[in-house]
């Protein structure tokens, strides 16, 4: 199909993008790496009066490390994500469920906060940043502010961005020395999650020190598994601990039936998942 007729600006700072969002209010659309925006307005799923193409905003690119965090830039590519050195080494995590996003080809257009702020609760990158106390920067007419990521995932494909406001960054505390695994359930090669469990966990003297766990599509927004952190603490990293922990992994849950997975086959991948990724990451 061919998308309904719409403006278009592509500006080259962060406060041009605000404005532009500004005048349009509700009626606009960011256009980030474009590989989940543009099959909505081809099926005229969405008709927005304005499209704000983010792709000339250099200051929105990069990877950095400031004191304790690091820095990822909204419209850093999954590529360039997964190429970076301080990702591999202070948030693997980020690393390893990167490598499952969909394919090369949209990996390479696609972009980081592109996918975070499309808030698909099928979508792997949600998981992971809320596991790992990510703050979400935003900019807005008011000037920038922090988002934590529990309170920025708010409903299906709905985050606490206002319409005038675009994400510029993620922050990340270091995650140095961590161990970490990202476990997908999918029916075929790029499709969503059915899924996911993502975790990283930091072993000390034989025995896990602090854990972080969170869960793909099982509810209408990343869920975080804190009964299965809560289990591990100070537990060696057994067969039966593991698999102890991971029993509590549906607990304030929300999972949906669909054409994929009903709530009890959820349920059962959820736990099965746990054990596999926490073994995995504990190893």
């Amino acid at each position: 199909m061919i998308p309904a007729e719409f403006d278009y600006v592509a500006p080259s700072t962060v406060e041009e993008a605000v404005r532009a969002l500004g005048s349009a209010g509700e009626d606009a659309k960011v256009l980030a790496g474009g590989q989940s925006l543009l099959p909505v307005l081809r099926m005229r799923l969405a008709d927005p009066s304005l499209v704000v193409d983010l792709g000339k905003v250099a200051e929105m690119r990069g990877i950095r490390e400031e004191g304790d965090e690091l820095v990822i830039g909204a419209m850093t590519s999954h590529h360039d994500v997964l190429r970076d050195d301080l990702v591999s080494e202070h948030a693997e995590l980020i690393a390893l469920t990167t490598r499952t996003v969909a394919d090369p080809q949209v990996r390479h257009r696609g972009t980081f906060g592109g996918s975070i702020t499309h808030a698909d609760p099928a979508g792997d990158l949600l998981a992971p940043v809320l596991a790992m106390d990510a703050e979400m920067v935003v900019a807005g007419p008011s000037g920038r502010r922090s988002i934590a990521a529990r309170e920025f995932f708010v409903d299906y494909f709905t985050t606490a961005i206002e319409p005038d406001e675009v994400l510029v960054e993620v922050r990340l505390p270091k995650y140095t020395g961590w161990s970490a695994h990202y476990e997908k359930f999918n029916r075929v090669a790029q499709a969503w999650s059915v899924v996911g469990v993502a975790t990283t966990v930091r072993v000390e003297g034989g025995k896990i020190a602090r854990a972080r766990v969170g869960l793909t599509n099982m509810g209408a927004t990343p869920i975080r598994a804190e009964g299965v952190e809560q289990a591990l603490l100070g537990a060696a990293p057994t067969e039966e601990a593991i698999r102890q922990a991971a029993a509590r992994a549906t607990e304030g849950t929300s999972a949906g039936s669909d054409a994929n997975a009903d709530v009890d086959y959820r349920e059962h991948l959820a736990e099965v998942l746990t054990k596999r990724a926490l073994t995995t990451a504990s190893s």
